[in-house]
């Protein structure tokens, strides 16, 4: 009997693999032009870690997390989401005290136990940044920033950043309590975890998923009529950044995020192609969470990407962008040529020559077959003849041609890719080696 991979836990496998280490390669290399560094943490934490972080009366911790108690009698968590790890991996290991700001980011697996649908699964995985210890407008700005130059590098382009300020300390408990009275006056609309929450947590339910009361809630009350004067100018300091950076940006006041620790600048990212769950990824500016778990009263700011959710998006317009993921094919003949090409191949190959080698013990059609089926664009064809002139025959699976002797054994790498680049940029018959 076959086991089974657990439902919602899916495989990657070879080739899907490809498309998901450019888009890692790709978000890299714009962390390192905003200077971001990588941080890995753990995909165990203690249970406390998300009730005190996330909220213990969010959907994440009421319903979603996979938590179990340990021999020694500690309740722990797979990560449902990666700020909060970070978060206590900067308080544990004081980085507050070795750097005033930490510009960092991570990719890695997350765990949630939803409904498996399109783009959702209960192991999903994010690309996440975090800054920690700046407060100023200016930094919201350049994560936002990042943001969008990293959607735009991957290759988005029918995308929204929806921006909007969920207030603060002083700000947001008259919203609350006007989010809470406005509850009251419908609770007979309201779902029943929600009337539950209208007590402990009111503000979760302006993040409930439940058809009516989205409906319902689509007519409360927003932020911004209870934003104080700093958050108002907050805000309008990262718009007027945005604006003269000509980043484009929806205002969005209905934006909450579904975590706790969000505190003024909150931002969504949706994109066409994944139907009504359009989000591909959001964040916002937490400034208590680090307080909240031990550490020193600095502020933070982040956002996580769904990398599922992102190559969905993307779809077929990832595998233009990948390189072939062989450079040749070798195929040996006989057992004496298998020896030589295995030491050929090896020294290339330590060159940084992609190289796949097939066996003498096939025949050199069904080596063929595999050459083709492999991708790689020419077989080195290596027998009797080839071995008496110290060369490879080249096969150009392309263009359907043969090289007779064409590849000298003794070249270099730089040699040899030249040579396989004349073969594409001439339809003459390329010089053999000398």
């Amino acid at each position: 009997m076959k086991i089974a991979s657990v439902k919602g836990f899916h495989d990657i496998l070879p080739g899907e693999t490809a498309r998901w280490a450019w888009v890692e390669q790709r978000a890299r290399e714009v962390f390192a032009r905003y200077h971001f560094r990588e941080v890995r943490i753990p995909i165990l934490e203690r249970t406390e870690l998300f009730t005190r972080s996330i909220g213990d009366t969010t959907d994440i911790v009421e319903k979603e997390m996979y938590t179990f108690v340990d021999r020694d009698g500690t309740s722990l968590t797979l990560r449902p989401e990666g700020t909060a790890g970070v978060v206590r991996a900067y308080v544990e290991h004081a980085l507050a005290q070795q750097e005033p700001v930490s510009k960092l980011f991570y990719f890695g697996p997350m765990f949630r136990r939803e409904r498996p649908q399109k783009g959702r699964l209960r192991q999903f995985h994010q690309i996440g940044v975090e800054v920690l210890g700046r407060d100023d407008p200016a930094i919201d700005a350049e994560v936002l920033m990042l943001l969008h130059d990293l959607l735009v590098e991957l290759g988005l382009r029918s995308f929204t950043i929806e921006l909007n300020s969920l207030g603060d300390e002083r700000c947001r408990p008259a919203f609350r309590e006007a989010i809470r009275a406005f509850g009251e006056a419908h609770r007979g609309h309201l779902c029943e975890n929600c009337q539950r929450r209208l007590e402990r947590n009111p503000m979760r339910l302006l993040d409930c998923k439940v058809a009516s009361c989205t409906a319902l809630m689509a007519t409360a009350p927003t932020m911004e009529s209870f934003w104080c004067q700093p958050c108002r100018e907050h805000l309008a300091a990262v718009r007027h950044m945005l604006d003269h950076a000509s980043v484009p940006y929806k205002v969005a006041p209905r934006i909450v995020r579904g975590l706790d620790y969000y505190v003024r600048t909150a931002f969504e990212v949706k994109a066409e192609g994944l139907g009504a769950q359009n989000a591909v990824g959001g964040g916002g500016r937490y400034d208590g969470l680090v307080k909240s778990l031990g550490g020193p009263d600095v502020p933070g700011i982040g956002f996580a990407l769904g990398l599922e959710r992102v190559l969905l998006v993307l779809g077929a317009a990832v595998d233009e962008q990948l390189e072939p993921p062989l450079e040749a094919f070798v195929a040996p003949l006989d057992a004496e040529a298998e020896l030589q090409t295995l030491a050929v191949a090896r020294r290339w190959r330590r060159e940084g020559l992609k190289i796949e080698l097939g066996s003498a013990s096939r025949s050199l059609k069904s080596q063929m077959r595999q050459a083709d089926k492999s991708g790689a664009p020419f077989v080195f064809i290596v027998g009797e003849a080839e071995l008496e002139a110290g060369a490879a025959t080249v096969r150009d699976m392309l263009r359907k041609r043969d090289y007779r002797c064409a590849v000298s054994f003794r070249w270099t790498v730089p040699e040899v890719r030249a040579y396989l680049r004349s073969l594409g940029e001439s339809a003459e018959e390329a010089p053999r080696h000398e």
